[in-house]
């Protein structure tokens, strides 16, 4: 018996204990990485997101070495099919993110697919979209880009039928789309800060002039209406860049870009962060929380090169940047963690109160995709307007961020509860 216990005691010491020891030091190794920068990114992304999905070829099937993935993190690949819709197909899309009609003349912009790095994402499948989302209402509240994501839903969705506009307005910053069939409605919901605000001189220049931002007050224009929303997708980002007095309590405490020296000085982080922080508060203070899905989709990067947006910038390129060629960092790294800090701290609250709240992350991806903005390309050639590298091209890889909530919504598709 002790020879036995010795062999044991010798068989551990010569192969198993070295296996522990090299499994440890992989794992510090991991750790020591994923302080980086890009870990950190995609760290905060596969907490706080929950769109990982499960990866199966056809022998996995059976439940048999399944993988999670994290739809977020990945690369552009080349994809010859090219896209789902045309410039043509019957469906609603602004002039300025028309580019085939205003004769843009490269097409390559259309042949890239969002690639996971560990799966893959399914195309956009309309029937499969309209199935999960009967008898539901979505609502897209932010600027012009949630217009974007929400006129490529509907392009996308064409493929399998052509809704009803029965919106209650002619401003078309107001659609609504019913889907009959489906008892599913599609409202957009323009507040693109979120919040209270308005001119303070309203005969002054839009883009200069100070705005007066009340920053625990949600925009009405939503918050009154929301509450008929299953899913809701909130975004915005590029309307706080502009000079703004900023109001707590109905009383002036700071602002951003104004030369009276008797107000604190604050930059436009603060600003951004409060919004977003009066949005959530405002969500989830709804009635019937219960099976409503809350979904932030995070700052979307303009990408001016040559100059700033109104001094001679422009977006030429005609590819993708390559992996590690461009990194989220600067401004739009500060503004995608400046949101990310809320949405973390409104998802443990969501989690307490039933109300599921998730990122549609598509900041990583976009910001590689220089060539998917209108440029010269929103408007004919004789009209004298600056170009545009902040909207995207339609068809383009705006389509990318709805097979992204596509593939969300499967994943959450269980956890709906009829209302």
């Amino acid at each position: 018996m002790k020879g036995g216990w010795a062999e044991l005691l010798d068989y551990f010491r010569k192969v198993v204990l070295p296996i522990l020891t090299l499994v440890l030091l992989v794992k510090i190794t991991f750790s020591s990485y994923n302080s980086t920068t890009d870990s950190l990114l995609q760290n905060l992304e596969s907490n706080l997101n929950g769109s990982e999905i499960t990866s199966m070829n056809g022998s996995e099937k059976s439940g048999i070495n399944q993988q999670k993935c994290n739809i977020f993190v990945g690369k552009w690949v080349p994809y010859p099919k090219g896209p789902y819709y045309t410039n043509e197909t019957n469906c609603s899309i602004d002039d300025r993110q028309n580019c085939m009609k205003f004769g843009r003349p490269d097409s390559d912009f259309i042949h890239w697919r969002w690639k996971p790095n560990d799966c893959e994402l399914p195309l956009f499948d309309a029937i499969q979209f309209l199935e999960l989302v009967r008898g539901k209402t979505l609502a897209f509240v932010g600027d012009s880009l949630a217009r974007n994501q929400m006129q490529s839903l509907v392009c996308l969705l064409a493929s399998a039928i052509i809704p009803v506009d029965i919106s209650e307005t002619k401003d078309t910053r107001f659609r609504r789309w019913l889907y009959k069939d489906y008892n599913f409605t599609i409202i957009t919901l323009w507040s693109p800060e979120l919040i209270k605000s308005y001119e303070s001189d309203p005969t002054g220049d839009p883009y200069y002039s100070l705005m007066n931002l009340y920053l625990d007050k949600a925009d009405d224009v939503w918050a009154s209406q929301v509450d008929k929303a299953d899913i809701v997708i909130i975004s915005g980002g590029q309307w706080f860049f502009r000079p703004f007095l900023y109001y707590e309590n109905d009383k002036l405490i700071g602002c951003h870009k104004c030369n009276d020296k008797n107000v604190t000085k604050l930059n436009h982080y603060y600003g951004y962060r409060m919004a977003f922080r009066t949005a959530f508060k405002t969500l989830l203070s709804l009635n019937k929380l219960k099976g409503r899905l809350v979904m932030l989709r995070p700052f979307s990067p303009a990408h001016f090169e040559n100059g700033d947006w109104n001094k001679g910038g422009n977006c030429n390129r005609t590819r993708p940047f390559k992996d590690q060629e461009m990194k989220l960092e600067g401004y739009t790294l500060e503004m995608y963690l400046t949101q990310l800090e809320e949405f973390r701290a409104a998802e443990r609250e969501g989690r307490k109160k039933g109300i599921k709240i998730r990122l549609l992350d598509t900041t990583e991806a976009m910001v590689m995709r220089p060539d998917g903005h209108p440029n010269h390309y929103g408007h004919w050639p004789h009209e004298k307007k600056l170009p545009d590298c902040v909207h995207w091209c339609m068809p383009g890889p705006v389509d990318t961020w709805n097979e992204l909530f596509l593939a969300t919504l499967k994943k959450e598709a269980y956890g709906f509860i009829q209302r």
